[in-house]
């Protein structure tokens, strides 16, 4: 879909889209479209039941004579002093949603100043668009047939103001970031005979276009560093896996110690030899969202020139059950030296971080590290799929991610990492086992066992397994599928806390 800004003007074609303020108040724009439409707007608004501009609801009228347009949308933008960032995005993307129901190619959105808003009108319309691009994402590309009723119809959408040009100049770093979560949502939605670690990497080294430094570390180059937790998780499978290091350097000062971000990069996880029931299992092709959403961030950071030094590093591995596949009751020694039982080999994301997780902190020194990863099924059992869980070790890091997530609209909830968990993955022959006694806080336990790997360097893990795939779809920026979870959030932990 296509975004344009232009100023103000009456379309001739495709559908008009205006917004209408709490209890039916006509903006400027929707008074000067209403006395073309001699008074058509207000009419149908005091007339309708169930639309009197309240927050995100929508009306559609069907355009009288006299203006060539197929319809007028309208959408409630509620009360003038609670419009946020937020709610433009969901503006946006809700108006995509709607027109492509109707089966309508092209529209144009108009917005004005309102008084006592707390967004600039440049803002509002970034903002919109923005939730427009990312309520416009599909993966058809497999798809060979479609009914015409499902498939998208929207091709262009204009975004119309009296600060056209401004609007633009603001949009842009939001189409930056637009374009990270796009690339996230294609690396977790392709299947895993296209995309596992030797192809991720080939996307990851794309990256260098945009000035991003890439390094891979091979196997051998891990078995030299002792990584030997990563690579028994990757022993059963027959392809490679890889540490791909992804480095912006956009701060003024090129030596300031970077942010840094991990992600767990599972490109298809069987289970190992403690193989997972086969129900289900094909959706294992997303566990390696953590790294994506990495990846995404990167694409983001970079393009949108964010004044930051920021360095990225995702492990990526297949977790196969062939003869050489690790086994329960092995014991692994870390890069770190210390070592792990394998209790469960599907506990595995835990393992591949370990490594990832100390090698960042020790090459790269960060100022903090967090790390994303779909690690464990118990966090949805807790917050199902509106909330990823977080856990870390330094309370202003925590603070900032919570409310990053808040401003974003990708939330966390914080957990507790409380000693007394140690003890629940103490190992009778190793340092540690890798899972925690039966049921019990197994996403604090998954995260204690981390929590041993980045010693007293501030660290966040955000376990995002109930957030990286959405059955429902009902969100309005997040289509069923994919979500691209993480990269708007830390995009924003970024921008408002660590960019010179």
């Amino acid at each position: 879909m296509k975004i344009d800004y232009a100023e103000i003007s009456v379309p001739e074609s495709g559908t008009l889209i205006v917004g209408i303020l709490a209890d039916g108040e006509l903006t400027p724009s929707a008074k000067d479209i209403d006395e073309r439409m001699s008074g058509a707007l207000a009419k149908a608004v005091a007339a309708s039941a169930r639309f009197s501009g309240k927050k995100n609801s929508i009306l559609a009228l069907i355009a009288p004579a006299g203006l060539a347009l197929n319809r007028v949308l309208l959408i409630g933008l509620g009360k003038a002093a609670e419009i946020d960032a937020l709610q433009m995005q969901a503006l946006g993307g809700r108006a995509v949603s709607a027109l492509n129901k109707a089966g309508e190619s092209e529209a144009a959105l108009i917005l004005d100043s309102l008084e006592g808003c707390p967004l600039s009108l440049e803002q509002m319309v970034a903002e919109a668009g923005f939730g427009a691009r990312l309520a416009a994402y599909r993966f058809d590309k497999y798809r060979t047939k479609q009914k015409e009723e499902d498939k998208p119809t929207l091709e262009s959408l204009t975004l119309m103001s009296d600060r056209s040009e401004a609007a633009e100049a603001a949009a842009a770093p939001r189409q930056r970031v637009g374009e990270g979560v796009y690339l996230t949502r294609d690396l977790v939605s392709e299947p895993s005979n296209v995309k596992y670690p030797a192809t991720i990497v080939e996307d990851i080294e794309a990256l260098s276009d945009i000035g991003i430094d890439v390094e891979l570390l091979h196997e051998d180059r891990m078995r030299e560093l002792g990584m030997g937790a990563l690579l028994g998780v990757g022993q059963g499978s027959r392809r490679e896996s890889y540490i791909a290091i992804m480095r912006w350097n956009g701060a003024e000062n090129q030596d300031e110690q970077p942010v840094a971000f991990v992600g767990k990069g599972v490109t298809f996880d069987t289970g190992g030899i403690s193989i997972k029931p086969s129900n289900g299992m094909e959706e294992m092709k997303y566990d390696m969202a953590g790294a994506g959403a990495v990846i995404g961030l990167m694409k983001a950071l970079a393009g949108r020139k964010a004044r930051a030094n920021v360095v990225g590093v995702v492990g990526l591995v297949e977790n196969m059950p062939d003869g050489n596949a690790q086994r329960p009751g092995d014991v692994v020694t870390t890069m770190s030296g210390q070592t792990i039982e394998v209790i469960n080999t599907d506990a595995e994301g835990r393992l591949v971080l370990s490594d990832v997780l100390w090698y960042t902190n020790k090459t790269f020194k960060p100022k903090f590290m967090v790390d994303l990863a779909t690690l464990t099924g118990a966090i949805i059992v807790s917050l199902g799929t509106y909330q990823a869980g977080l856990f870390c070790n330094d309370d202003e890091l925590a603070e900032r991610l919570l409310a990053a997530g808040k401003a974003s609209g990708e939330e966390l909830w914080r957990l507790p990492l409380g000693s007394r968990y140690d003890k629940d993955i103490n190992s009778e022959i190793a340092d540690m086992k890798n899972v925690g006694k039966g049921r019990e806080a197994g996403s604090v336990t998954a995260a204690k066992l981390l929590q041993r790997f980045v010693e007293e360097t501030p660290w966040a893990h955000l376990d995002i397994a109930g957030m990286a795939w959405m059955k429902r779809g009902d969100e309005a920026v997040v289509p069923k599928g994919a979500s691209g979870f993480g990269v708007r959030l830390l995009d924003k932990l970024v921008a408002d806390y660590y960019e010179s």
